[in-house]
């Protein structure tokens, strides 16, 4: 048991034998929707660090990572020389073996290096949302339990540590490594990437400097310590009650995610260079990215800190990078910049993911970028990252039509509401199993059990339809989520805070179509009587409490929302109500 982890007990042999026999009636009624993918290579058994080392081996020369804003690169003889450093650094400072370190920064060459240092270590690195706000922060802090964070200085309007000094009003006049603070109480050690001394906290580059020769042998000597089935990350997702639930996934999920998502995406055929527009803290970032670089020995080109169109463009054409990643509503700018710009650039492939992609943005990614290939990818941050993705040589239409194809070693299938499994082509409740589901929600075991049943099957909760050769579409959402530029965002915890304004009797928060970004957050709001509310008083109440992403761009004032006769509102005819009102 690991905070409320659990390993379940292997399964019967009256339940393997279940599993054979529904294998078996598959084969026969092809008709059916599941599939398993067998996969043509096995799953490797290695962690991380392992991994690390086998790419420095490799392709040692090679840029792992460049950042152009900091005019900073390192290559993979580099990464694992700094990453070794700040692992002793960090056990230097009393950290443990699965203690949890947060990473609070933009896309900066210190993400990438604390990433690879705390799985060197053995620690649990926690990612976490450079927008986040004070209160949000707390909460994550005191879910997992966060020892040590790693922060960067300040992005945009960020300042990260006056956000802190928030928290805890102590840090500036406490000895780094001695924060004590009943609000954050698990948090002892502060580390910011910041070139200027910051009190109460390490800067980077000194933690670096406490790994001694001596330590640094130590941390290799540690990597046998290190089991692949360790967890090594746990990654904040928002759940139906408004409150982020923390995923915990270990470094096999990690590794082979990373392996076959690279494989797919073509890594492996030649050495590319890959446009990072996506956040690093994000599972893009973190598997679909990072990981399946480091698997295949690509190069990852960090444009700016933050997504920034015209910084893409400058990025692809002096770095000649041949791969692009992005969310929807990022290609929807890049195409925009480039169809004024014009830039001589042919990159081979755009790989789109965060949020669906409609076919005619692929086809203006194939004509305006002039990019060879379209490639997309879904997953969940419960399955790691990945469950569908593109294929080698798949015709356009599949590209742009379909979410790709199952993964190598999963099984998928779609059921109704009685759970069970409907014909190919019909609509459904996708379920996942197989060697990426996560090992299950930190310290919530109930919500754990309603994610992933007694059979290991886990429920997606999206609506999906699943074709006789293993291809797959959304075509829609069991959850109330809305996606807004690929972030994922849940009514619940906009409408609990909207709440408690004075004026507020009910909210209602929906998520309204958008051209560039997806969606859009609506907060549909019933006023106490003889009250008011503007749209700049919902900004100016939600400013430094919630990110940007969450606050609603839209109000819509109503006397009633639409209700079933047991009082339950009806989110689908409040959605149509405000669109008939545009």
């Amino acid at each position: 048991m690991l905070h409320g982890i659990s390993v379940r007990n292997p399964p019967s042999k009256f339940f393997v034998k279940k599993i054979i026999n529904f294998r078996k009636c598959s084969s026969f009624s092809t008709k059916l929707s599941y599939k398993h993918h067998l996969g043509e290579e096995p799953l490797r058994h290695i962690t991380i660090g392992t991994l690390l080392e086998e790419s420095e081996s490799k392709f040692g020369d090679r840029n792992a990572v460049i950042s152009r804003d900091q005019k900073k690169s390192l290559t993979f003889s580099q990464v694992l020389v700094e990453a070794d450093k700040l692992a002793a650094g960090l056990k230097s400072l009393g950290l443990e073996k699965n203690d949890r370190v947060g990473i609070w920064a933009p896309n900066l060459v210190e993400w990438y290096v604390t990433k690879m240092a705390c799985a060197r270590a053995g620690l649990i690195m926690v990612g976490l949302n450079p927008a986040y706000q004070p209160t949000e922060m707390e909460y994550c802090i005191n879910k997992v339990k966060i020892k040590a964070l790693v922060c960067a200085d300040k992005f945009r309007k960020q300042d990260f540590y006056e956000h802190l000094v928030t928290l805890a009003p102590e840090l500036p006049k406490t000895e780094p490594g001695k924060l004590r603070n009943s609000r954050i109480p698990s948090l002892q050690t502060v580390i910011t990437t910041s070139e200027d001394t910051k009190k109460g906290t390490y800067n980077f580059n000194e933690v670096q400097d406490f790994g001694t020769n001596d330590g640094v042998a130590n941390i290799k000597k540690y990597q046998s310590c290190i089991s692949p089935d360790d967890p090594c990350n746990l990654q904040f997702t928002s759940g139906t009650t408004g409150k982020p639930k923390a995923a915990l996934t270990s470094h096999f999920m990690y590794v082979n995610n990373g392996y076959y998502v690279g494989k797919r995406n073509e890594l492996g055929r030649k050495h590319h260079t890959i446009c990072v527009q996506v956040p690093l803290f994000h599972a893009y970032g973190t598997i679909i990215t990072v990981m399946a670089a480091l698997n295949h020995g690509s190069t990852l080109v960090l444009p700016t800190a933050g997504y920034n169109p015209d910084k893409s463009l400058d990025a692809i054409k002096e770095e000649k990078c041949t791969i692009i990643h992005g969310t929807p509503t990022m290609y929807v700018d890049l195409v925009h910049r480039q169809e004024e710009r014009k830039e001589d650039i042919s990159p081979e492939i755009a790989l789109s993911g965060g949020a669906l992609c409609a076919p005619h943005l692929f086809k203006k990614m194939l004509t305006v970028l002039n990019v060879k290939k379209v490639k997309s990818v879904y997953g969940l941050t419960e399955t790691t990252a990945v469950v569908f993705h593109s294929l080698w040589g798949e015709s356009e239409e599949k590209a742009v039509s379909t979410v790709g194809h199952v993964g190598e070693h999963l099984e998928v299938k779609i059921v109704d509401k009685d759970n069970n499994v409907v014909p190919c082509g019909t609509a459904g409740e996708l379920c996942v199993r197989g060697y990426c589901t996560m090992l299950g929600y930190w310290d919530d075991v109930d919500k754990t059990k309603e994610m992933i049943g007694d059979d290991m099957w886990l429920k997606t909760g999206d609506q999906f339809i699943l074709e006789e050769n293993g291809y797959g579409r959304v075509v829609g959402r069991l959850k109330e989520m809305i996606i807004r530029g690929g972030e994922n965002i849940f009514p619940k915890e906009i409408e609990e805070f909207l709440n408690s304004h004075p004026h507020v009797l009910e909210t209602q928060v929906i998520g309204l179509p958008h051209e560039r970004l997806g969606e859009e957050v609506c907060a549909c709001i019933r006023l106490k009587p003889g009250t008011s509310l503007t749209q700049d008083d919902v900004k100016d109440f939600c400013r430094g409490k919630l990110s940007h992403f969450k606050v609603p761009s839209k109000i819509k004032i109503l006397e009633q929302f639409p209700k079933t006769t047991s009082g339950k509102i009806q989110k689908f005819k409040l959605l149509q109500t405000v669109l008939d009102s545009s």
